[in-house]
């Protein structure tokens, strides 16, 4: 992916917007993918989800990749 606002992470923001952690995953970023989708399935039962829904939205949508 390249960086902040590019196709791919508007892509990863949409693919978030369906399922909370798919931006992430689609970034190669597991770790990450798997706490959104966990925290955000958890909180799902307290009515609390969509903090992390709208979290993982604007995490795959600013992330910027590390290059060396």
């Amino acid at each position: 992916m390249a960086g902040q606002g590019s196709a791919g992470n508007v892509l990863a923001a949409l693919c978030s917007l369906f399922i909370p952690g798919l931006g992430q995953l689609l970034q190669a970023r597991l770790g990450m993918a798997i706490v959104h989708f966990v925290l955000a399935f958890v909180l799902w039962f307290f009515l609390l989800g969509w903090i992390i829904h709208l979290w993982s939205i604007l995490d795959a949508a600013k992330f910027v990749a590390k290059t060396s």
